[in-house]
């Protein structure tokens, strides 16, 4: 399988198996939430459009697929021992929330993911980011992931906008695929600060009507999310598969056992 070359919490590579087991055939995958792009990785569609309300995020892919190899050597300069300290992760954060160079911001983004506490995505409410350094020994530089990814997009349109406007866009022949900000398990387990915009209930439900709207149009869409009671409801008239998986990204070791998830399927 291909790894994707970014850490991402909630990222889907266990799942992928399963979630492309109810993908039906199709000319274009669209992936309105793409994260690390796990599941377009590894699908074979002749086109994919991909999508993430994050700029950073679309940024970085479409300068990968761009400039290739060259970016690929720009991003490694900044894995060294030097740059893996807190002092040095601080004033490299503080570069990219200032930074307004696309080569430089996407390679920065991705220093951050691999040098971050737990590859996580957060940003404050001025739109900064503000995860912690990771404290990680040795960070990863995923040089054969960015590569297989380069080749791959060459296939991809990526675009930085709302999954509505990217729904305005499908027509027969688009299989879509969505892994939205999942609904919090608790009233404290909220990971809205992926964006400085977040993501909250009348999202999830206006996702799940648009899910309803394009599968009554002939266009199948699978939407992955945690199996609760509100979701259950939710994605009513869809069948609804439940898989057990670990939960890797709280901070105590105690909260990372297995919750329940649910890959709706809207066809």
């Amino acid at each position: 399988m291909n790894r994707p070359f970014l850490k991402w919490a909630g990222g889907k590579m266990r799942l992928v198996p399963l979630i492309r087991q109810h993908l039906p055939p199709g000319r274009r995958l669209v992936e309105p939430f793409a994260g690390s792009a796990a599941v377009w990785l590894n699908c074979d569609y002749p086109q994919a459009l991909i999508g993430d309300i994050n700029p950073d995020l679309i940024r970085l892919y479409r300068v990968l697929k761009e400039a290739g190899e060259e970016f690929i050597a720009y991003c490694r300069s900044f894995f060294v021992p030097a740059n893996n300290t807190p002092e040095a992760y601080y004033a490299l954060r503080e570069m990219f929330n200032q930074s307004r160079d696309p080569w430089q911001r996407s390679a920065l983004f991705l220093y951050l993911n691999r040098h971050g506490y737990n590859g996580l995505c957060r940003y404050n409410q001025a739109g900064r980011f503000n995860v912690p350094f990771g404290q990680y020994r040795r960070p990863y530089f995923p040089e054969t992931e960015m590569r297989t990814f380069w080749q791959k997009a060459q296939g991809a349109e990526f675009v930085s906008t709302d999954f509505r406007q990217m729904f305005l866009q499908l027509e027969p022949g688009d299989v879509v695929y969505c892994d939205p900000p999942y609904v919090p398990l608790s009233a404290t387990a909220s990971f809205t600060g992926y964006t400085a915009d977040g993501f909250g209930a009348g999202d999830q439900v206006a996702l799940a009507e648009w899910a309803k709207t394009l599968a009554a149009r002939g266009i199948p869409v699978v939407i992955s999310n945690h199996a609760t009671q509100w979701t259950h409801s939710l994605y009513d008239g869809a069948r609804q598969v439940r898989v057990p998986v670990s939960r890797p990204i709280s901070c105590r070791a105690s909260a990372r056992g297995p919750v329940t998830e649910v890959v709706a399927v809207f066809s």
